[in-house]
């Protein structure tokens, strides 16, 4: 009996010991990880392939310890890149040309990006079948800050529509981040938002939606990642292995059925449930709104500075190797 009682404290010690062991290594690990603060411009399905990248781990398994902090705007995002209270900024690339157009030293540089397409649905108020946009005639449409990439995308899309836009009131008075309480609140006949805003709103009886604007307008580098030039030189092998991150998550998520990407990304969307998110992620998937890479390329970056020359927000074309410094291989 003695004996046994001896070997079982052998066996507590040894488990306990090994369990110190592994804790401990776990903890030096963590250690060797390099915190990077990300801010994203919103925190949207639209983004599945960001967020399978953390929750799958690629940026840990890449020694980047990745946190995301919410700011809403495109214009707020750079700033906090160029005040160095983030390292890098998720929003829309027309953010770094208007940096770049302010002759900043240390400009922002995008290095990859993420999607191609817009990803905002047309809400509106009352059910309308067979939608057109010409059912935007007379009425007023909410769409954010005029100078950013939701709002001018969309008037890309009514131009190449051949819509007419002084038939339609534009409201871009309306901060993007409420835009869906506003719309709640009853201003405005149409919203424009992004899931999962426009399910939820759906969901609560304010609207219906009837268009994808993705689907009405071209390829551009809608939303990509940047940070400051001397940031990316000095730390060029962080952002080679954030990269390596963002390509595997598109990956995944390209590779695997909606409801499997839906399951592994929950945590990031509390108030949705998986079923919803499933059909949001299928429905990015069938709009083909995701690069098949982080590559950005020189025509896509031309079709954004076509439609900011057009709607006169660029006065000429602005270098592709002075703003872009790809670092997918």
């Amino acid at each position: 009996m003695k004996k046994r009682i001896i070997i079982g404290l052998i066996c507590v010690v040894i488990f306990l010991g090994v369990l110190g062991l592994l804790l401990g290594f776990r903890k030096d690990n963590d250690k060797s990880l390099t915190k990077v603060k990300l801010a994203e411009v919103t925190h949207s399905s639209f983004y599945s392939p960001l967020y399978v990248a953390l929750e799958k781990g690629y940026f840990k398994e890449n020694g980047i310890d990745l946190e995301l902090i919410l700011t809403p705007g495109a214009d707020k995002v750079s700033a906090a890149v160029l005040s160095g209270d983030v390292e890098i900024g998720f929003a829309g690339a027309e953010s770094a040309i208007y940096v770049y157009k302010q002759d900043e030293s240390d400009y922002l540089t995008l290095f990859a990006g993420l999607t191609k397409r817009d990803g905002q649905f047309i809400v509106s108020r009352k059910k309308i079948k067979d939608f057109k946009l010409e059912d935007l005639y007379n009425k007023e449409i909410l769409v954010g800050r005029s100078t950013g990439m939701p709002a001018l995308n969309f008037l890309n899309a009514l131009k190449k529509n051949n819509i007419d836009t002084d038939k339609i009131n534009v409201n871009t008075a309306v901060e993007f981040s409420a835009l869906s309480g506003s719309f709640i609140g009853g201003v405005g006949d149409f919203v424009n938002l992004f899931e999962p805003n426009a399910t939820a709103l759906v969901k609560q009886g304010y609207g219906s939606v009837v268009a994808s604007v993705g689907m009405l307008s071209g390829e551009v580098p809608y939303t990509a990642f940047y940070a400051r030039k001397s940031y990316i030189k000095d730390n060029e092998d962080i952002i080679k292995k954030f990269t390596d991150a963002i390509n595997k998550g598109i990956k995944y998520t390209m590779d695997n059925d909606a409801d499997v990407v839906a399951k592994d990304i929950i945590g990031q969307f509390p108030d949705t449930s998986v079923k919803d998110l499933t059909e949001m992620i299928k429905r990015y998937k069938e709009y083909d709104c995701w690069l098949s890479n982080p590559y950005i390329s020189e025509g896509l970056f031309t079709n954004l500075e076509d439609f900011l020359i057009d709607f006169d927000l660029l006065d000429e074309y602005v270098p592709y190797e002075d703003l872009v410094n790809n670092f997918y291989e």
